[in-house]
């Protein structure tokens, strides 16, 4: 099934409608604490050790995963606020599954920047579901996370990359606000994720298990009942006939 990027973003407007306030909000405490954490966090740990303040991006980590999936959230119409503050530190809660694993994630595809250009772009786009994953599969973590994206991901890779691009027009306009307009694109290029995601999510689920082994354990043969020996047959007295052990009869 291909996969329109013009659907995903109407979509991904449909969610938002009524909702574009609480979202760029939401954007805007982000980037406020990121700035914050990078600037003076940042800088204060490179003043003391060279380098360290590059640990403040992974700190950002969870808090960014947070903000990805409350879009997911929105899209589902939870019951609970999605774009509540809240949402931006539960990543927090779980931070050792959430940590490794796009810390994992993350690692990979700034090598493959690093490395090759192209490498780095594949990866991005094989591993794009694994947020949306680590919240719906409690369970999934690093390495197994990392493959589900990408088996998900087959055949959708380009389609992918066209969703990203599409945007490239609403950053050149968000420019010429000086940044601003940011507050709202970047909810609607989250939104519309969200429902890329769905998309793929559904098809996968449609089609992966049929492709995989089901494998039943099983269940243990019932023990044939033991066969009474001519002894025991000749030992048990017939009911009002002839006793074979006594050599009587009985009534």
């Amino acid at each position: 099934m291909y996969i329109h990027s013009s659907e995903m973003r109407a979509a991904g407007r449909a969610d938002l409608s009524g909702r574009w306030g609480e979202s760029a909000m939401l954007t805007f405490v982000l980037i406020i604490i990121t700035c914050f954490v990078n600037g003076t966090v940042g800088q204060g740990l490179n003043l003391w050790f060279a380098g360290l303040g590059s640990l403040t991006t992974i700190l950002l980590l969870p808090m960014g995963w947070g903000y990805s999936v409350s879009f997911l959230i929105n899209h589902r119409g939870a019951e609970r606020d999605p774009f509540d503050l809240d949402c931006l530190f539960t990543g927090y809660k779980k931070c050792s599954r959430i940590f490794t694993t796009l810390i994992l994630k993350n690692l990979i595809v700034v090598l493959g920047l690093v490395l090759l250009i192209v490498p780095g772009i594949y990866f991005a786009l094989a591993y794009a579901m694994t947020d949306y994953l680590l919240f719906d599969n409690p369970e999934l973590k690093n390495q197994a996370a990392l493959r589900r994206s990408k088996e998900m991901m087959a055949g959708h890779k380009t389609e992918l990359l066209w969703l990203w691009l599409s945007f490239i027009g609403w950053a050149i306009l968000c420019l010429l606000t000086l940044g601003i307009g940011f507050f709202w694109l970047q909810p609607y290029v989250n939104s519309s994720m969200a429902n890329f995601y769905e998309t793929v999510k559904s098809e996968y689920e449609a089609y992966a298990p049929a492709d995989e082994p089901i494998y039943e354990e099983a269940a243990p043969a019932e023990e044939a009942a033991p066969e009474a020996s001519a002894e025991d047959v000749t030992s048990e007295p017939s009911a009002g006939g002839y006793d074979k052990t006594t050599g009587t009869y009985e009534k």
